[in-house]
């Protein structure tokens, strides 16, 4: 029997699946759910980047993201349990962590990311360091690093998947950067906030919107990239930091997630 992939969009656990049975427990007796299966992996990935609505109902590979499959990734998808952040480190060849902190908010800023390669943490990233800066900026700029690193790994034909906690860093650089963009980057309600590093990251993940997945992570709920990612955040606070570096130290899992949060 071929190989099937399971999407699911609304369950009991969202991502894409081998297994039917794993499939079934997360979305029998769930209201609404939402999922298909797909002949392969290619197309199970490009269907989940986008709206179930997009997919259910039709048998080809779904068209290239756009503006709307972008607000799909960004506002209607979210990794919110341990298990369903596994299934993510299994389906994707690269999976990279960004996060930022603020103390306080305005305040000292920090970025940092976590890059796991085949399901094992590999990286961890940290800097750029504003005494002056905001939450936001900070998850914008680590979410820009994690764009960056994105960019090398599609150029060297592997899978790539994003995970972010802020919302707002989604949003901005995936959905609402369509609007602003068309309208000369202005908008009616006044001056676009930490604009030059959303067109930055906005540019990019354009480019590569069709072979990247951009995800929300749920904060602080124990999924070892997210935190690992955050500790590096407030890692580049204490060292003040200003550079975006790889942190060289031994990578003790258990005695960085010690470190205080974010």
């Amino acid at each position: 029997m071929a190989k099937k992939f399971y999407v699911v969009w609304a369950g009991r656990e969202t991502g894409i699946f081998t297994s039917w049975d794993v499939t079934k427990r997360a979305v029998d007796k769930y209201p609404q759910a939402k999922y298909k299966s797909f002949a392969t992996q290619a197309e199970a990935k490009a269907a989940f980047a986008q709206s179930p609505a997009s997919s259910i109902g039709k048998s080809a590979l779904p068209k290239a993201a756009g503006r709307s499959s972008t607000k799909a990734v960004g506002a209607g998808t979210s990794t919110k349990t341990l298990s369903a952040n596994q299934a993510v480190l299994s389906q994707f060849d690269v999976v990279i962590y960004a996060d930022g902190g603020c103390e306080p908010n305005p305040g000292k800023a920090g970025s940092g990311i976590a890059i796991y390669r085949k399901g094992e943490l590999t990286e961890l990233w940290f800097g750029l360091f504003n005494p002056n800066g905001t939450n936001n900026t900070a998850e914008l700029n680590a979410l820009y690093q994690a764009l960056i690193v994105a960019k090398q790994v599609i150029a060297a034909g592997e899978t790539v998947q994003i995970m972010s906690d802020s919302q707002y860093s989604i949003k901005c650089v995936c959905e609402w950067a369509y609007g602003w963009k068309a309208k000369n980057w202005t908008r009616k309600t006044g001056e676009i906030a930490n604009l030059d590093i959303i067109k930055q990251a906005h540019e990019l993940y354009d480019a590569m919107k069709t072979d990247l997945v951009l995800q929300h992570v749920a904060a602080h709920i124990g999924i070892e990239g997210n935190e690992l990612a955050d500790r590096m955040s407030i890692h580049a606070i204490e060292q003040q930091h200003k550079g975006f570096s790889q942190f060289t130290g031994p990578i003790d899992i258990n005695k960085i997630l010690a470190l205080r949060t974010g």
